[in-house]
């Protein structure tokens, strides 16, 4: 390191000393006040000092980013991040890159140990448990039996994983969700190594690290691909990103929960557009958020569209560090190494280069959806959102208890964004102990469940008592992992499905998740919102979305008399006495004083340490991916796209689930029919998330939702017509076809394209599929990382042009150099002989990226540095 500030200085605690490097010292040799700089800013600034070297981090980023809100400038930085963390849907194919990276290094004769991670790597499996048993005191221990037989080789994989990759760490399953494990455990807030001390930083391969941010610590979702990169050395290559200031002031009224604050949050945040912006938040309306209260707004960034959502240290960080069972002397290091840098909420406004503020008193009782997170809707008006998004007949409508229309048949009180937070996992639990001292019961065809994200929330719930009051209203405990959320709510009672099917019923899920897009809940779920965890136990009770919970009874007591809302809420009070009374230091201590040792399930798991993997031919689970088979030595310095044909062209809005579905793989499907054809019965297909591992699995289900829409062809579903024969067929066949003739292919899509999850499967998919280029009318940050890390060309519609120009058939050429947000040419043949030349926009954005996407992608450019 360079230090070429003299910003390196010592920093004594309690008889220590400790290393780091100053902000103020930098600031003062520059000249540049630094002190109002955002503590987003602060933290990235602080990551340059420490990182010069001259090579990635030069001189000239430091003064930059130093002066970066008075004089904003679209500069380009390296950032190294201090960790990675991952959950087991994205980590299990990131481990078969770095497995098959290793094959490749040994076949040319070079070190296969080299690729190895460099920094510490945290993977937690979470996203495997699915719902099948609910309801019922043995659900967990017959999930978890479930989960283990079904991701055995997956399981054995990432134990192989961990026993041959150093800085590696699985965190075994049945322990929680990795954002509230990391917040709960794994964040330290600083870092001491060697003897240095610095923020602690991290990227996850999970769009919903940023829960992290509610704990003063910088993280962020990335893309399997990035993080791999991270992992393997490489700095994370940004632009100086703008960051909005948002004041909170107030307090929350009576009956409005924090899950009601954050849906109101996204919803402002949205609007505004702050799409690879940072959000920090300030204002005195800090002093009435609680630690989990502000994890809770800062999880949801990605639906608000921000990279993250932060929250500067302050005493409630401290006191979130001591319940939790940090150290005594992490605490004091926090505490002074936080004021001393400037990185401690004060009370004097930074520069931020945008403004919001929201006072909290003003937010009401709201829930989000029927398809986006984004869309809120007040308590009052759900029903009508229901019907305006679904008009139904009437004839499926008839008074008194019945499945119908409207109907909700899955209320899962699920998700790292509301489990994490006691307030209203408590609330939620008061609400079910007074419906049970009216005799209330949730309705017959209502699927009931529970995922904590950690077992401190079993722990605290069974100390007050209210876990049976919950179980007695079916909200049994089904497993410790993300569940309902990522799509694993598991199937329907097969009556109740074939009911819905028979009289064509559009039905309802609530759940108090972060991701409500269409198909990821349950195939036969079309209307899906988002709530906060008392509200699902109040909309089981209810058992519909057709209901105004303000005005409208819920349900009949044993007596026969009408029960509302205001009669089984609880107080703010009673919520906040309950939560003092039972949520203590010792019980975080002790749930997470084994969390690397698993149960017997894991430990029985054996696996062979080796460097290199043994790859099993008739594996349906783990495959060596064949991204690395004709690796070229020739890097392109320019796009020549001659001849391609479009393979789909979709609208506005089109999220990763929808490119990539995580959720249920359909027995019809190209997915479906491949597992048939390797004697797989479709009860033991799983999900697309958890054979993500398995690229023959992976490419057939790309574009395979069942609700995305292709606008070249009428009908719902992942198909296409296939431009030569006008065959209408599956975009996989369609794909494969034009594989035969080796004709390129490109997408067309409307606004914000790849919004959601950090899918690298989303850009991988894309690319085995011989996609060259995504041409779309603006990207989601992630996403677009992804296309460029796999060498999949991302471009943008410029000077009012969209998606129109084009019709599905003749053919595109795009041609140009490859500069940071150049410019390409394209032009559209169509078969009447008509043509248009139009500019689009490269959303390459870095010369990082382009070296990158010259190589054929961010591993390919490793590899053949490695070798």
């Amino acid at each position: 390191m360079s230090n070429s500030l003299n910003a390196k200085t010592t920093l004594n605690i309690n008889g220590k000393s400790y290393d780091y490097f100053s902000l103020s010292a930098a600031g003062d040799f520059l000249g540049i006040d630094v002190t109002k700089l955002p503590c987003s800013l602060k933290v990235l600034l602080e990551n340059l000092l420490r990182n010069e070297d001259e090579i990635n981090v030069k001189l000239d980023d430091i003064k930059i980013l130093a002066n970066c809100v008075r004089k904003h400038t679209n500069h380009e930085i390296s950032y190294k991040p201090a960790r990675v963390l991952m959950q087991d849907f994205t980590g299990v194919p990131a481990v078969v890159d770095l497995a098959s990276m290793r094959d490749y290094v040994k076949k040319n004769g070079g070190d296969p140990s080299s690729i190895n991670p460099s920094v510490p790597v945290d993977l937690v499996i979470d996203h495997s448990v699915q719902v099948d048993s609910y309801g019922n005191a043995s659900a967990f221990e017959e999930n978890v039996d479930l989960e283990v037989k079904r991701n055995l080789e997956r399981y054995q994989f990432l134990k192989w994983g961990e026993s041959s990759f150093t800085s590696f760490r699985v965190v075994p399953p049945g322990t929680g969700i990795c954002h509230q494990v990391n917040l709960e455990y794994l964040a330290q807030v600083v870092c001491n190594k060697d003897g240095v001390v610095y923020p602690d930083t991290v990227v996850g391969t999970d769009s919903h690290t940023t829960m992290i941010n509610g704990l003063s610590v910088l993280g962020w979702g990335v893309g399997g691909i990035e993080a791999e990169s991270v992992m393997l050395g490489q700095p994370i290559s940004m632009v100086i990103p703008e960051v909005v200031g948002f004041k909170l002031t107030g307090r929350l009224q009576e009956g409005v929960t924090a899950t009601d604050s954050v849906l109101t949050v996204t919803n402002i945040l949205r609007t505004k557009g702050v799409v690879g912006k940072f959000v920090e938040f300030y204002g005195d309306g800090l002093d009435y958020l609680s630690l989990a209260d502000r994890a809770t707004v800062a999880n949801m960034a990605p639906e608000y569209g921000a990279t993250c959502g932060f929250f500067p240290i302050d005493q409630k960080t401290l006191d979130y560090l001591d319940l939790t069972g940090r150290p005594a002397e992490l605490i004091k290091l926090v505490e002074v190494y936080s004021k001393e840098q400037g990185l401690w909420r004060g009370n004097d406004e930074l520069e931020f280069f945008d403004k919001l503020e929201l006072d909290l008193s003003s937010v009401e009782p709201v829930m989000a959806g029927p398809k986006r997170p984004q869309d809120k809707v007040l308590l009052s008006q759900v029903a009508e959102s229901f019907s305006t998004s679904f008009p139904v007949s009437e004839s499926n409508n008839d008074e008194g208890n019945k499945l119908q229309d409207g109907s909700a048949v899955i209320t899962a009180i699920t998700s790292c964004t509301n489990t994490s937070n006691p307030s209203v996992m408590i609330a939620a639990g008061l609400v079910a102990r007074n419906a049970m001292k009216l005799g209330l019961k949730s309705k017959p065809w209502v699927k009931t469940s529970l995922a904590p994200g950690s077992k401190v929330v079993t722990e605290y719930l069974e100390k007050s008592g209210l876990q049976k009051d919950l179980n007695a209203l079916g909200f049994n405990l089904v497993g410790y992992g993300c569940t309902t959320c990522i799509g694993n709510s598991g199937p329907l009672n097969e009556e109740i499905e074939d009911e819905i099917k028979d009289k064509n019923l559009t039905v309802a899920a609530v759940l108090s998740g972060n991701r409500n897009f269409e198909g990821r809940i349950h195939p036969l779920a079309k209307a899906n919102y988002l709530a906060s965890p008392p509200l699902v136990v109040v909309y089981a009770l209810a058992g519909t979305a057709r209901i105004d919970l303000t005005k409208d009874p819920i349900c009949k007591d044993k007596k026969g008399n009408d029960v509302y809302l205001k009669d089984i809420w609880p107080t703010n009070n009673e919520i906040e006495d309950c939560v003092k009374s039972v949520v203590t230091r010792e019980m975080f201590i002790q749930k997470y004083k084994d969390v690397f040792s698993g149960d017997e399930h894991w430990q029985k798991i054996k696996c062979k340490k080796s460097k290199i993997y043994s790859w099993n031919a008739k594996s349906t689970y783990i495959q060596n991916p064949p991204y690395f088979d004709n690796l070229s030595s020739s890097r392109n310095s320019a796009v020549d796209i001659d001849g391609a044909h479009i393979l789909a062209i979709f609208g506005d809005s089109v999220t990763t689930d929808h490119i990539s579905p995580a959720g249920n793989i359909a027995s019809n499907s190209p997915a479906g029919l491949y597992l048939k054809k390797l004697k797989i019965e479709p009860r033991d297909f799983n999900s697309y998330g958890s054979r993500r591992g398995n690229h023959n699995v992976m490419m057939r289900g790309t574009f395979a939702n069942i609700r995305i829409r292709n606008e070249m062809v009428g009908i719902e579903g992942g198909y296409t017509k296939h431009i030569p024969s006008q065959e209408i067929m599956s975009i996989f066949d369609a794909a494969m076809r034009y594989k035969e003739n080796n004709t390129p292919l490109v997408v067309v899509a409307g606004k914000e394209y790849g919004t959601g999850s950090s899918r690298d499967w989303a850009a991988k998919g894309t690319l085995l599929l011989g996609v060259k280029a995504i041409i779309a009318e603006s990207f989601e940050r992630i996403h677009r990382s992804n296309l460029v890390g796999m060498g999949v060309l991302p471009l943008m519609f410029q000077d009012g042009a969209t998606r129109s120009l084009f019709n599905g058939s003749g053919t595109i050429n795009i041609k140009g150099e490859i500069v940071p947000n150049g410019s390409l040419e394209c032009i559209i043949k169509r078969d009447d002989g008509s043509k248009n030349v139009i500019q689009l926009k490269c959303c390459i954005q870095t010369a990082t990226e382009v070296k990158y996407f010259m190589d054929g992608g961010v591993l390919s450019y490793i590899l053949k540095k490695s070798c």
